[in-house]
């Protein structure tokens, strides 16, 4: 659809240019994002001054080299007020908090419960947390932003398919969550939010595939700054890739995917087949954790390893990327880390005659759901 080049429009369009910077930046200059903006200072300057007023942009104190002339004002997303409700449906917690736009790293979560086995008890969980969730004298909540495991419709605010929370399947969250907090609600699924707090964190770096480990696999793929967006809502699910001669059940209905093999109760379950150790063992991940230290990259690690490895060239080829970044529980095994680099830099099509970039990062999540609320719920404003 095309947009009419009417003053109103332009205004939003580069109000939106220079939004989407700062989600990118620690902090711009006036002339800086008039330049991103391909305006005049002066139409730049009214729309910071009304974002300034909003309260969505701050001034920042920076050290700057001394030059002649009236110092440049300096701009940040705000820190200081608390504008989003932040909600993330874990397998195994569910966690809360407030947080201001301009969150650099994620932060402890305010309030953190075991997600219940049911809808109905989710939902008198949620007004209990909330009841406890007081926010600053003054404070005024833009939205709620919720990041959900599973097959996400984030444009009807449904999940589709929840192989590890089927009960979550086809709940009316935005609903819910409106009647709780009387703000809009906007959803996101969660690995997506990972791939958007990477980025977000590296914006250099626009072109990557991101693998999230933990209590399932899931990927996604960020390709000329933003993400990539198939036709379904089905995109990245790499942890449902079948693996031969894997019987494991998955939580999806098939026999054989990778997740059973990679995620943290499938490699659980792996160290209590191969260990007399671990046999019998109440599950942890620090049992898996103390077993590799101690092992090694065993046979049946090397298998699942390779082809996780396997999948993912497999994607970064399809999909013409050179670099993964690689999130979750994995980076907290640095044998099976090391292992996997190697097997993914042999596989990958690039790595033949180019050079294949492989990050182990830690989980911005918080930081890619402020992003799509900044984007959903500011920008069009």
């Amino acid at each position: 659809m095309k947009t009419a080049a009417v003053p109103s429009s332009l205004r939003k369009i580069n109000r939106r240019l220079i939004l989407r910077h700062m989600v990118q930046v620690a902090t711009a200059a006036r002339g800086e994002l008039a330049e991103v903006a391909g305006t005049s200072c002066v139409t730049a300057g009214k729309i910071v001054d009304e974002l300034l007023e909003q309260g969505v942009l701050e001034a920042a104190e920076v050290k700057r080299e001394a030059r002649p002339g009236r110092p440049g004002q300096s701009l940040r997303l705000n820190t200081q007020s608390p504008r989003f409700v932040l909600v993330q449906l874990g397998v195994g917690y569910t966690r809360m908090t407030f947080a201001a736009l301009g969150i650099s790293d994620d932060a402890p979560w305010s309030v953190e419960i075991p997600t219940p086995g049911s809808l109905a008890e989710w939902e008198k969980a949620m007004q209990e947390a909330w009841a406890k969730m007081i926010p600053r004298r003054g404070t005024e909540v833009w939205g709620v932003l919720m990041s959900v495991p599973g097959i996400v419709d984030e444009a009807q605010g449904r999940v589709v398919f929840s192989p590890n929370v089927h009960w979550s399947e086809g709940a009316d969250f935005r609903a819910m969550l409106r009647n709780l907090t009387h703000v809009p609600v906007e959803m996101v699924q969660e690995i997506r939010a990972l791939a958007l707090g990477q980025l977000a964190s590296q914006p250099a770096q626009k072109d990557f595939l991101h693998v999230d480990f933990g209590h399932g696999v899931g990927g996604a793929a960020v390709v000329g700054g933003g993400l990539y967006l198939g036709a379904l809502p089905l995109v990245g699910e790499i942890g449902h890739t079948p693996v031969l001669e894997n019987t494991r059940p998955c939580g999806c209905g098939s026999i054989g995917c990778m997740e059973t093999l990679m995620s943290r109760r499938g490699l659980f379950a792996s160290v209590q087949e191969h260990s007399k150790k671990a046999a019998g063992a109440k599950y942890s991940w620090d049992v898996v954790q103390k077993h590799v230290e101690e092992n090694g990259i065993e046979p049946w690690l090397e298998r699942s390893l390779r082809a996780a490895s396997s999948n993912i060239c497999e994607a970064m080829n399809v999909l013409g990327l050179g670099r993964v970044v690689i999130t979750g529980t994995l980076t907290t095994l640095p044998a099976a880390r090391d292992f996997m680099a190697s097997e993914i830099k042999k596989g990958s099509l690039w790595g033949k005659f180019g050079e294949v970039g492989i990050e182990f990062a830690p989980r911005r999540r918080m930081r890619g759901m402020i992003s799509v609320g900044i984007e959903r719920l500011v920008v069009g404003t």
